[in-house]
């Protein structure tokens, strides 16, 4: 009897949480059309539908599955999944100076990569390496890809809109993607932005938006998210830090980043610069890359010196530099999940119902109801469209709000819309409207703020 008894409470408290459940998400879901109201992204009254009261039978409890809780014991959709590894596709940053070998590296990358994935059977060979090419470098890269037997294929351009595009038709239709460089989507980005604004400078605010969902994250949440191999490479710049040395302020350099967008880097899982080293007494040129950052910390700080002629000053052939290329980087590329499905991060939602509503952020929202507060008297007393009613509107409006109607609607405070549509509703209905005794309160109390009245003294002192 006991049992039976912790059992039917159980039912209970289970049926009562899932009805919890639903009124608290239809609350979250008010909120979150109220305040896309306040925002005046619609005008539209959100409908609420009533959600249907889930009851748990009492015999059927034990065999439905509880649902995730959380640490208060709240009912929760739980986030949390078991681990598995879902980086299918390479997304490596190359930076350098001029002469260092990225574009070069990256390309011998890409045909390894290619070849190492037909050898694996994850594709048929008939897709292309796409390039985005802002300095023509793909000129010089025709013929070693022709060599490597990979198909080639190039979109020469500088604006941010047509890489954003290039990603698009490469993810459908390509193996790979080689973007260089990607200092200049980012530049053109910005002068658009100044020539949309027609300024010839950058606010402070300015930034949060060239970085923001609008601006440069289309870039990075292509980049992380595509099912493509990307591997963009950058020009180098070097990083610089401010100390005091005997009371002098000094700079001095502390590293080397991409010329990009400051964050960029952040971005890939191998990120590697590429430097030309010269041997002063022999007069060689290697090209040596070093490994800044690697996630899977096989090959992360190391670095890789790649030769283009061997001992005796005779070009390599392509496949020896691809190979030399492609072994180097290749412990990082067996830990990817080349062939299973790709899964990035998470790029929609948001937080807005976690965040409280400010009171100006009512303001558009009163705006709109007031208006068509006004909207609706008028119309209840002029209701035709008589040449008298319509007279009689505009000499309403003209009285009581003095101003036009656009005026009223576009540019006119919410008090100065109060106090018009009071003064109309007292005109018109011979009463104060659901306002008046608001608006008398603050006049009442700005007057005696404003009292400039000397006291009398002499009655004081008598």
């Amino acid at each position: 009897m006991h049992d039976r008894t912790d059992h039917n409470r159980f039912a209970a408290q289970f049926a009562e949480r899932l009805a919890a459940q639903d009124f608290v998400a239809t609350r979250v879901s008010e909120i979150a059309a109220f305040e896309q109201k306040a925002k005046g992204e619609t005008t539209r009254k959100p409908k609420r539908t009533p959600s249907p009261v889930r009851t748990a039978p009492a015999a059927s409890v034990a065999q439905q599955e509880q649902p995730a809780m959380s640490s208060n014991g709240s009912n929760v959709i739980s986030l949390l999944q078991p681990a598995v590894s879902s980086s299918a596709y390479l997304k490596m940053g190359a930076l350098g100076f001029q002469g260092g070998g990225k574009t070069l590296t990256s390309a011998l990358m890409l045909i390894g990569l290619y070849h190492h994935t037909l050898k694996m059977g994850l594709h048929d060979g008939t897709k292309p390496v796409a390039m985005f090419d802002t300095e023509k470098g793909s000129d010089w890269l025709i013929n070693i890809f022709r060599k490597a037997n990979v198909p080639f294929v190039v979109a020469k351009r500088k604006a941010f809109a047509d890489l954003l595009n290039v990603m698009d038709d490469a993810e459908a239709n390509a193996f790979a993607l080689l973007i260089d460089s990607m200092t200049h989507p980012w530049r053109e980005l910005v002068e658009s932005y100044l020539r949309k604004k027609e300024r010839s400078y950058l606010a402070m605010d300015d930034w949060g938006y060239l970085k923001g969902e609008h601006g440069w994250q289309k870039f990075t949440d292509r980049f992380v998210n595509s099912k493509l191999h990307i591997v963009m490479a950058g020009r180098a710049g070097h990083e610089y830090e401010n100390y005091v040395e005997d009371g002098r302020k000094k700079m001095e350099k502390v590293g080397t980043k991409m010329k990009t967008e400051g964050e960029t880097g952040y971005e890939p899982d191998l990120l590697v610069l590429m430097e030309q080293i010269e041997d002063l007494r022999s007069g060689k040129i290697v090209h040596r890359a070093t490994v800044q950052k690697d996630r899977s910390a096989l090959i992360d700080g190391k670095t890789f010196d790649f030769a283009s002629y061997d001992v005796e000053g005779n070009a390599l052939p392509v496949d020896v530099m691809v190979r030399q290329t492609f072994n180097a980087f290749l412990p990082h590329v067996q830990c990817l999940a080349l062939g299973s499905q790709h899964i990035g991060v998470g790029s929609t939602g948001d937080s807005q119902h976690l965040l409280k509503t400010e009171k100006r952020d009512w303001t558009p929202v009163q705006r709109e109801i007031c208006i068509d507060e006004i909207q609706t008297l008028i119309a209840l007393h002029y209701p035709s469209q008589s040449a008298e009613d319509k007279k009689n509107k505009l000499k309403a409006i003209l009285k009581h709000f003095d101003a036009t109607w656009t005026e009223i609607e576009k540019v006119m405070p919410l008090p100065d819309l109060r106090a018009g549509y009071d003064s109309l509703h007292q005109d018109l209905e011979g009463k104060p409207s659901k306002y008046g005794t608001a608006i008398r309160q603050d006049a009442t109390a700005a007057a005696a703020v404003l009292d400039d009245a000397l006291p009398d003294f002499a009655a004081a002192a008598g």
